[in-house]
């Protein structure tokens, strides 16, 4: 009988992923700190994208072949790094973006048409008949994306036929977009009402959302981000947002998570979600087989199903 190849879970957030990997593996959790023994034996590693995998980690894994990212983003693995150690890396792209995209329309639309500080309103007892909750309409919006890879491309289709007005920007032209790019970041921002972030996240730009950025969108403006929380300079939003120099803000990640409550106690004018916008029953599920598939693969000898290139 093969004996059953040795993984490890790093993170406790994945803890759900056991009884399926169970099936063709000896599962390993990083958390119940395993015997040096048994990370000897361990072959392949399973992650958080956006959880940074320490080299520490690594030299304790003599007999590491493969990377595995539960999700799309590895922004938290040194990928160079571990191809000169020669590990292969996998992730899953392609399975929620359509998901992610869904939770910027939805902030968006919650930001913009105050729709939890209506149902605020309405369950504080405080919607009265002489009043009425005025917001802007989205129809002729100008919506900005930073990044248009597939979450910026599903955002972008959305809000445009819902009559918005879309332009992007990234550090490299797309010539086949059907959305002009803006000149730079800045242009970008000060010409939207809205700026959506959805680029992958990498030490190339980290805070690229910077207070510089957020002014350029301004008092009227609001940001989104279901990206990374390492892109925004979150310190300069809350500060804005306080002093009134953004109009709003929703938010799916955060520069800690999770973030601390009292950080955003008093911040008014934001919508915060806890990084759930890929969290899908049916995104889960696709990551989860693909995940399952690249560990077999990788294992049995064989080329992986979704390397990051």
């Amino acid at each position: 009988m093969t004996e059953r190849p040795e993984i490890l879970i790093v993170s406790p957030a994945l803890a759900g992923l056991v009884s399926l990997l169970e099936s063709g593996f000896i599962v390993h959790r990083l958390w119940a700190d395993p015997a040096g023994e048994a990370l000897a034996r361990v072959s392949a590693v399973v992650v958080l994208g956006e959880e940074v995998l320490e080299p520490g980690l690594l030299e304790r894994l003599p007999g590491l072949r493969h990377v595995a990212c539960f999700t799309s983003g590895y922004d938290g693995i040194d990928v160079a790094g571990c191809r000169a150690r020669g590990l292969v890396v996998t992730h899953a792209p392609g399975v929620n973006h359509e998901d992610v995209a869904d939770q910027a329309l939805g902030l968006i639309l919650a930001v913009v048409r105050g729709i939890v500080a209506g149902h605020r309103t309405v369950t504080a007892g405080d919607w009265v008949a002489e009043e009425r909750l005025m917001t802007p309409r989205m129809r002729g919006r100008r919506v900005g994306i930073v990044g248009l890879g597939a979450i910026g491309e599903a955002v972008a289709q959305r809000v445009a036929v819902m009559g918005c007005e879309v332009r992007w920007w990234g550090p490299r032209d797309k010539p086949g977009a059907d959305w002009p790019r803006a000149g730079s970041l800045i242009d970008l921002a000060a010409g939207s009402d809205v700026l959506v972030v959805a680029c992958r996240a990498d030490e190339t730009n980290r805070g690229q959302v910077s207070a510089a950025v957020i002014e350029a969108l301004g008092p009227q403006g609001v940001l989104i981000n279901v990206a990374r929380g390492s892109l925004v300079d979150e310190d300069a939003l809350i500060a804005a947002l306080k002093a009134g120099r953004l109009g709003g803000a929703g938010l799916d990640v955060f520069a800690t998570e999770p973030t601390p409550a009292a950080r955003w106690a008093g911040v008014p004018h934001v919508v915060l979600t806890p990084h759930s916008g890929g969290a899908t029953q049916e995104a889960v599920q696709g990551m989860a087989m693909l995940l399952l598939r690249n560990l077999m693969a990788v294992a049995a000898g064989e080329e992986a199903v979704t390397p990051v290139r």
